[in-house]
């Protein structure tokens, strides 16, 4: 597998020091899965924080810090966490964070149609998040309408292949955009496009076509 588009670095150093939601967590995750060039990068981002972690000066603790936390370990392991924030194998064809939410093969994932050529499999997280967690099956030649976000969106492809002004992204590859980003991916001939996708607010559709469909479509 060849993968031409990768995470951002920004990105990369939030998902080293635990910080992104479930949904984001979950695509990065599945990503680092496929790619040996970002999980280095995440090793790296990981060695940096330790290294500037034992820079700062010691802090005095609260004496019941140690149990708080012991006890915090506890809960979130009978509650059930979400993704780990690590490196996770391929499992049964699908990356183990992925196969954790839907099962071992895209071929058992339940698809809702939303639009022509379009189907959608929303994935629950299992903790409360205000982002958006789902996959999207878009059948070869269709294209989606153009359209922008009002935060991050994350796209990793799984299988199939788009491409919009950002060039060709094909299993493996992850779109990594921000609010500033406008694209209009249209699915490669051949085979349809199966994409797992973070939001953190809906799409912002420009044209009027979308804007009318988008009620109905809810992405």
């Amino acid at each position: 597998m060849t993968i031409a588009h990768h995470l951002d670095d920004a990105t990369l150093m939030r998902y080293a020091s635990g910080d992104l939601d479930e949904a984001f967590l979950v695509v990065v995750a599945t990503h680092l899965a496929m790619c040996d060039r970002c999980r280095k990068a995440v090793r790296d981002a990981e060695e940096l924080g330790g290294e500037m972690l034992f820079a700062c000066e010691p802090a005095d603790m609260n004496p019941a810090a140690l149990n708080a936390l012991l006890n915090r370990i506890d809960t979130d392991e009978d509650a059930g966490k979400p993704v780990s924030a690590r490196p996770q194998p391929v499992q049964g064809g699908l990356p183990a964070p992925l196969a954790r939410k839907v099962g071992q093969s895209l071929d058992t994932v339940s698809w809702r149609r939303i639009a022509p050529g379009v189907k959608r499999h929303v994935i629950d997280t299992d903790t409360a998040t205000s982002s958006s967690l789902y996959m999207l099956w878009i059948a070869p030649g269709v294209a989606v309408p153009e359209h922008g976000h009002g935060g991050s969106e994350m796209t990793l492809i799984l299988s199939g292949a788009y491409r919009d002004d950002l060039g060709r992204f094909g299993p493996g590859d992850i779109a990594d955009l921000d609010e500033h980003v406008e694209h209009q991916p249209r699915v490669e001939d051949g085979a349809p496009c199966i994409c797992l996708i973070a939001t953190e607010t809906r799409a912002r559709f420009s044209g009027l076509i979308g804007r009318l469909m988008q009620p109905f479509v809810g992405i």
